[in-house]
């Protein structure tokens, strides 16, 4: 009876979690929708935002999102990769034993502290060094998003690490591979699909990432206009909906069209997600026929 009585609970919970995603999408599908039919589809792919005169073009938003995204992950992936690396393949146990642990303590900081400590010492700090006008750019929220990110990249890449035979290590060592030769040939190909779900994961996690980046990237709704735009002030889809969904009148066009951007959001982080369960369960299946 026990038995049956839990297993009907983590069934119960199961499925509620996803009764609960399928509720805030059909919410964002009912507040959104509207803005299809108050501002034409062509005005809202426009390089104009500004509500307050009926502009409500979300290409400055989007190509924000998407520069502070990318630069973020330019920087995260080689630091967040390599430190699972050092730490799974190469970091003393005792050295182990205290980098984890300060990473886990990294990933538990909360945003908006990060974004106070960007305000008050990264942004000056890059604005006095690159010789910028303001330090208030997308560049500073990349930075400051590597570092949100590369925890969750250190940690899921370090499991994908661990989980590689020994005998694959032995096996290259026996042939006179050396160390590195055997995590760059042998271990890394072998944990490739773990490595690519950290990657995913890590997009997902600066993707939705809100305070932090409207405190230090300017929140100015310019479009993407080559790479000097990575030192100028950039928003991003999530700080426009947390900056304005305050002031906004319900009901309103512009609610709508805050919604819109929600929905446009939720279907990107849904495909980075579906992306990244592709891996993970490319990466069991090949787990399971090592063992068989």
């Amino acid at each position: 009876m026990k038995d049956k009585t839990i297993s009907r609970a983590i069934k119960v919970a199961g499925f509620s979690s996803i009764v609960i995603v399928l509720m805030i999408f059909a919410f964002l599908l009912q507040a959104g929708l509207p803005a299809l039919n108050e501002v034409r589809l062509q005005d809202l792919f426009t390089a104009r935002w500004y509500p307050i005169e009926d502009y409500f073009g979300i290409l400055p938003l989007f190509s924000g999102s998407l520069l502070v995204t990318l630069v973020s992950l330019l920087i995260a992936v080689p630091f967040g990769v390599g430190t699972a690396v050092y730490i799974a393949e190469i970091a003393p146990l005792r050295v182990k034993e205290i980098l984890k642990p300060l990473v886990e303590i990294l990933a538990g900081i909360p945003s908006v502290v990060l974004g106070f400590i960007g305000i008050v010492f990264l942004s000056p700090t890059l604005r006095e060094l690159l010789n910028l006008p303001t330090g208030l750019t997308a560049f500073t929220g990349a930075v400051l998003l590597a570092l949100i990110s590369i925890p969750t990249i250190v940690s899921v890449g370090e499991d994908a690490l661990n989980a590689v035979p020994q005998s694959y290590r032995e096996a290259s060592y026996a042939l006179g591979i050396t160390r590195w030769q055997t995590i760059w040939r042998v271990t890394l190909p072998a944990a490739r699909s773990g490595v690519i779900t950290a990657m995913m994961l890590g997009i997902s996690r600066t993707l939705g990432e809100t305070m932090a980046v409207m405190m230090v990237t300017g929140n100015a709704p310019t479009i993407f206009k080559g790479l000097q735009s990575i030192f100028k002030p950039a928003r991003t889809m999530t700080a426009t909906i947390a900056s304005e969904m305050g002031e906004v009148a319900t009901n309103s066009t512009h609610y709508h069209v805050l919604f819109f951007i929600g929905i446009v959001l939720f279907v990107f982080s849904l495909i980075i997600n579906i992306i990244s369960n592709h891996f993970s369960e490319k990466n069991r299946k090949e787990k399971e026929q090592v063992v068989s």
